[in-house]
């Protein structure tokens, strides 16, 4: 029943008297022996000295809310959130670890940021309020960006993250403590005075490539003379940051001659060694060290041999005794291409020699006129129908069906026999080339039945036989009707075998029993030509 009269709700199950004396219910601090700190919310700090009614308005002490908004207004608007443990404690509002919660906030407040008040860079119409700016740079340096003119950063294009060239730890924008690692200024180029390399009015107008500031060094070059042996204006492919230019790497084995590898190797002292020209590092001379007459001797029955240097190189290529097989490139030399002296091919030098037919032989193929090669349009790819047997023959016609159809015996025939020779008036007809055989044809005769003279009609292009004659269609039916499988050779009814268009009906039907069949017809008469005018079909 005593339970039943508890005021403090149905959650708060503890003996009376851990509050309450029997003197009554009024209850003296002093004396409460409850520890607030079992339950869910523990009184610490400026917590610990508050009046219980403060918090607890109603007797009934589980409706006491736990958050801290419930309790203490919020004076920064909702600003920073609505949990003040976030950054305060209870035992006093004051705020220490700003630099931790910036931090954590993803913004550390270093460098110049760090000496500067809150109010400076969140500004509201209350010190209280800490609106979000936002970590970017820009969210507050907007007008630096904006108003910097050395350089100007809009003309110039430069990012907006200032980042990329200003330090977070430093306490200005001065260029000492520029970030230029986009250009590594190591060496030569660790220069502290930028107008050096950049017009200070417009710090854009340069770009990173070597020449762009080193031109003059590049034109000046004379030893070797980089102008006129066309070397790379890209000073980095030899040259380091390193002052005056040295030391300094040429890939000489890989790029031109092994001259550190190979037989050459500590063969020489000096470029002019081999370069006799200094104003011209291109010219290259191998006679000075291999003499006459014993270099000619060592060459004696090697064709296309001479004594100059441009020779030299182009058969020792890399300066090795085994001289220059044309085998192992890509163009063998056979048949007609073996006995040809070098220079008939590269007139103009060994190198960028083209490997294709018609850099040597398109006069060939202008001039060729049996057949005409450029009236057909035909490749000028002398390898498609050509090998390297001089004379140009014997050839072949990959494409003939182009032009016409190889089929069946045509396949197997020989070009002289359809061509004899003249491949520019070449029939493409069958009479064309088979008159004589339509003209001896007697079984049948062909002139004499007037057959067509386009052999396809009859015959396939295999062979002379089987053949087919459409007798039914455009004559007289004699394998269908009444006269099917009714004679043996084309002599029972062809009785002249020499002239096809003669034909009789009389060789099987006799007199007597005809007349006796056409009893009472007028105009009757036992003649070959009035039956098959009466009997068209042979019925």
């Amino acid at each position: 029943m005593a339970w039943a009269q508890s005021p403090h709700g149905e959650f708060l199950i503890v003996d009376c008297a851990e509050c309450h004396n029997p003197n009554g219910w009024d209850v003296s601090p002093e004396e409460v022996k409850f520890d607030h700190n079992s339950t869910r919310f523990e009184l610490t700090g400026a917590h610990n000295q508050v009046d219980c009614r403060t918090c607890h308005s109603t007797l009934v002490f589980e409706d006491a809310p736990s958050d801290c908004m419930s309790c203490h207004q919020d004076i920064h608007s909702q600003t920073v959130g609505n949990d003040c443990a976030r950054c305060h404690t209870s035992t006093s509002w004051l705020v220490d670890e700003i630099p931790e919660l910036h931090e954590s906030n993803g913004f550390p407040l270093s460098g110049a940021h760090a000496n500067l008040s809150c109010v400076e860079c969140h500004q509201s119409e209350t010190n209280l309020r800490f609106d979000r700016l936002g970590n970017e740079c820009l969210n507050c340096h907007l007008d630096n960006y904006q108003q910097t003119t050395q350089p100007n950063h809009q003309q110039a294009g430069y990012s907006t993250d200032c980042l990329e060239c200003h330090s977070p730890l430093a306490f200005g924008w001065n260029a000492e403590v520029v970030s230029h690692d986009f250009f590594p200024l190591t060496l030569g180029h660790d220069i502290q005075d930028c107008a050096q390399c950049h017009n200070v009015n417009d710090f854009s107008a340069i770009t990173p490539d070597c020449i762009a500031c080193h031109a003059q060094d590049f034109a000046s070059a004379t030893n070797p003379n980089h102008q006129q042996l066309q070397f790379s204006n890209d000073c980095a492919a030899c040259h380091t940051t390193d002052p005056d230019w040295r030391p300094a790497t040429f890939d000489h084995d890989g790029l031109f001659f092994p001259i550190y590898s190979g037989s050459h190797q500590g063969e020489w002292n000096e470029c002019v060694d081999c370069h006799t020209n200094p104003g011209d590092f291109s010219v290259v001379s191998c006679t000075n060290c291999h003499k006459d007459p014993e270099t000619s001797n060592e060459h004696n029955g090697i064709t296309g041999y001479a004594y100059v240097s441009s020779a030299c190189l182009a058969c020792h290529p890399t300066g090795e005794e085994d001289g220059f097989n044309h085998n192992s490139t890509g163009f063998p030399l056979t048949k007609g291409h073996a006995g040809v002296d070098c220079i008939e091919c590269h007139a103009n030098g060994f190198q960028g020699t083209s490997p294709e037919c018609e850099s040597c032989h398109m006069p060939d193929f202008q001039s060729a006129s049996n057949p005409n090669h450029q009236a057909l349009a035909f490749s000028n790819d002398c390898a498609s129908c050509h090998t390297t047997d001089p004379g140009w023959a014997p050839a072949t016609f990959a494409d003939h069906n182009s032009v016409y159809p190889l089929n069946g015996a045509h396949n197997n025939a020989s070009c002289v026999e359809c061509h004899k020779g003249n491949y520019n008036n070449t029939p493409n007809t069958c009479v064309g080339c088979h008159l004589s055989d339509y003209n001896g044809a007697t079984n049948p005769n062909h002139a004499q039945a007037q057959f067509p003279n386009d052999c396809a009609t009859c015959h396939s292009e295999s062979a002379w036989s089987p053949s087919t004659f459409d007798h039914d269609g455009e004559y007289f039916p004699i394998y269908s009707g009444k006269h099917n499988n009714e004679w043996n050779t084309c002599s029972e009814c062809h009785n002249n075998p020499g002239n096809y268009a003669v034909f009789t009906c009389l060789t099987c039907h006799k007199k007597t029993s005809t007349d006796n069949d056409h009893k009472g017809v007028n105009g009757y008469s036992y003649v070959s030509t009035a039956c098959l005018q009466c009997h068209p079909n042979g019925n």
